[in-house]
């Protein structure tokens, strides 16, 4: 038996062994992790995956170049490849429509299927997203330019959260030990290398075709985000006719750690709404 919560099922997904996590039952809740180094689905939902499921099916994959997915031989990705394989997924395990629920750079995924895959979608959160062309800020810099070393990982937990009580030992160690794991960093430092204004934009959908998405959406973000601006959310809230807006005060771009509480009653209203 596998002890490591990280590590789920696996499926078969646009020819990649896809791991992911699943709790509860009902319409399916499809959880797209961030891009910080070592991240996995489980390390992104674990404090949010169980508020859901009580009501959902609540699915969180690792995405390829991340976790313990599969990575492509050619090492090659994009919005692009990422989209293609996301759909792929979804067939895999038979869901035609789903409830999405993307964070930062899920938040961009996010925003390709619905646009691309209006069909494939129910509702929408996004939460800290990316997938709006923006300035690269300092934070985002530090997170996809990171290399291994504790000293790193300090400051990276110190850039994503604003309580800075959050950044122990104890989480500074694990996610050290996270981002060292045997394929991890070589895969991540292939996926967002300088110019990184480049794969910003890499990871954008066009203004227009975000304003085109029919979909209910919850936009989310900390008003103190150091990472994603929150004018990319205030952005969306505008373009996107069926969205409100949600941020939180004195909360960086954890929003799902820091509010845990009511970040998890805030989604769920909204998916039984």
């Amino acid at each position: 038996m596998n002890e490591n919560p990280e590590i789920g099922q696996s499926v078969q997904a646009a020819g990649l062994a896809t791991n992911f996590l699943e709790q509860g039952k009902g319409q399916p809740v499809l959880m797209i992790h961030g891009s910080g180094p070592g991240v996995t689905g489980y390390a992104n939902w674990r404090l949010t995956m169980p508020a859901l499921a009580e009501n959902h099916r609540v699915i969180a994959p690792d995405i390829p170049g991340f976790g313990y997915t599969e990575r492509p031989v050619d090492g090659k990705y994009g919005l692009d490849f990422w989209t293609h394989h996301m759909v792929s997924f979804l067939d895999a395990l038979g869901i035609e429509k789903t409830h999405l629920v993307g964070n930062s750079f899920g938040g961009a995924l996010s925003l390709a299927l619905a646009a691309r895959h209006p069909d494939r979608v129910d509702k929408l959160v996004l939460m800290g997203a990316v997938g709006t062309n923006f300035d690269l800020t300092w934070g985002l810099d530090q997170v996809w330019g990171y290399t291994p070393s504790m000293e790193n990982m300090r400051r990276l937990i110190g850039i994503f959260a604003y309580n800075s009580a959050l950044v122990t030992d104890d989480l500074v160690n694990s996610r050290y030990q996270a981002s060292m794991r045997p394929g991890f960093q070589e895969s991540y430092a292939r996926l967002f290398p300088e110019p990184r204004q480049k794969q910003i934009s890499g990871l954008a959908t066009s203004e227009a075709d975000i304003a085109k998405i029919p979909h209910p959406t919850l936009i989310v973000h900390g008003r103190d985000d150091k990472v994603i601006p929150l004018s990319n959310s205030v952005k969306l809230n505008h373009l996107i006719r069926q969205s409100e807006l949600h941020i939180f005060g004195e909360c960086g771009h954890w929003t799902q750690i820091e509010k845990k509480d009511r970040f998890n009653r805030l989604i769920g209203d909204f998916l039984a709404s």
